[in-house]
């Protein structure tokens, strides 16, 4: 998404919150081309550094390459799937960042898994042994095989691939296409204790990831550092069922909003309860895992709803942001009423952006007659608290000279948005 290809429609649809689907395949083609200078960065490292790496590594990410390439002649669009499921963002640019040697090795190896899921999802056959140095092959979207002995063979089965870790702790099936995560304990192709499966969310094809080796970076998130929640410590009824209820709402509340959060969020990923201020869960989109959000397990559906709207919206910014820039860098701090810390122009824009969105909802949810009137209480309580706020941050970014001309028209359009919710609302009073 070039600034070049960004019409001006879908421009001002992106500040003004509002879903459409235009908007939406924009994101999603603008996240698949910087996802796909990703992997031509990573190669061109690789080849690079092709001389100084040792021969296994060497082989096992040529080989995975290769398995790779061809899976996405079978079927590209299979395989993007794969390619662009958030963890793939965060392997590849914690891959890049990390120094030569035993590191960027250890990194690389996980190529293995996202070749052979894409080469499952595509249909592609493949055979061999792979090198699992590490001792768990992550697979992107489906789960994780423990392999204690550093090694697992693949080779197909019934128009599937099966992986079998080399000493028979674990094997499994994989499925074709994506359809929900699979529930290995339920799989009869599954057999072993080495197999972990993400567990499906209900509605669309979300998963709860509580698996994924690059879920979260290290050392985790926010300034206490929150981690991942692991496996153990996960109550999947508890976030299923929270993830039902805040559709529910969505749906009730804007159809728009849930065909968007369906479309961009493919994965929830839980946060340790360690580091709850207050209550309240933390919540995070990481930059380079667009289509995850990272969250607390939130007090209610009322909570998660808001959180994926919030966190969603940082995701579509920083995916324009990264084709488009809209601020320069500069050292200015400015204060904004939903921050105890002064933040730069950049993060300013983030915050007023997800909250402008938070607003849309509100307005949206407050006239929803189908849905609950504790939501609907809620919603006008928070329009009430925030509105100002927001319009006091856009004043900020109005006056503020680190914007640039993409940036300025496009806070322009979100103050426009702004005030005419505050017209449709005094009009209707």
């Amino acid at each position: 998404m070039t600034r070049a290809s960004v019409p001006p429609e879908v421009l001002t649809a992106l500040a003004g919150t509002r879903p459409t689907p235009a908007v939406t395949e924009a994101l999603r083609a603008a996240v698949h081309a910087r996802r796909m200078l990703l992997f031509k960065a990573l190669l061109v490292r690789v080849e690079r550094e092709h001389a100084h790496l040792p021969q296994p590594v060497r082989r096992g990410f040529e080989d995975d390459w290769a398995l790779l390439e061809r899976a996405e002649r079978t079927d590209a669009g299979a395989v993007r799937e794969v390619l662009d499921y958030p963890t793939t963002g965060a392997w590849l640019t914690e891959a890049l960042a990390a120094p030569a040697g035993p590191e960027f090795e250890a990194h690389l190896a996980h190529l293995t898994g996202v070749a052979v899921v894409a080469a499952a999802r595509a249909g592609c056959s493949a055979t061999g042994t792979l090198r699992v140095p590490s001792g768990l092959l992550g697979l992107p979207g489906l789960g994780v095989l423990r392999c204690p002995s550093g090694r697992a063979r693949v080779g197909g089965r019934d128009g599937r691939l099966r992986l079998v870790e080399a000493a028979g702790h674990g094997a499994v099936d994989l499925p074709r296409r994506r359809t929900g995560a699979q529930d290995g304990t339920r799989d009869p192709a599954v057999r072993g204790s080495g197999w972990s499966a993400l567990r499906a969310l209900p509605g669309g094809t979300a998963v709860l990831d509580d698996l994924d080796p690059y879920r979260v970076p290290h050392p985790g998130i926010g300034p206490t550092a929150v981690p991942a929640a692991d496996r153990a410590h996960t109550d999947h009824p508890a976030w299923a069922g929270r993830w039902r209820r805040a559709r529910a709402l969505l749906s009730a509340t804007d159809q728009g909003r849930i065909f968007e959060t369906d479309a961009l969020v493919h994965a929830l990923v839980p946060l340790a309860a360690a580091g709850r201020a207050g209550g309240v869960p933390t919540g995070a989109t990481v930059r380079s895992a667009p289509g995850a959000v990272l969250t607390q397990l939130p007090a209610g559906a009322a909570e998660l709803a808001e959180t994926l709207v919030h966190e969603t919206h940082h995701t579509k910014l920083a995916a324009l942001d990264d084709s488009v820039p809209l601020c320069r860098p500069g050292g200015t701090m400015h204060r904004v009423a939903w921050r105890p810390d002064p933040r730069p122009a950049s993060a300013v824009l983030q915050g007023t952006y997800a909250h402008l969105a938070l607003l849309d909802l509100w307005w949206r949810a407050q006239r929803a007659s189908g849905a609950p009137a504790t939501w609907r209480q809620r919603a006008a309580e928070r329009y009430g608290r925030y509105r100002e706020q927001v319009g006091e941050a856009l004043s900020v970014l109005r006056g503020s000279d680190e914007l640039t001309c993409t940036g300025r028209h496009f806070v322009e359009e979100m103050h426009r948005h702004h005030a005419d919710l505050g017209t449709v609302v005094r009009n209707s009073t």
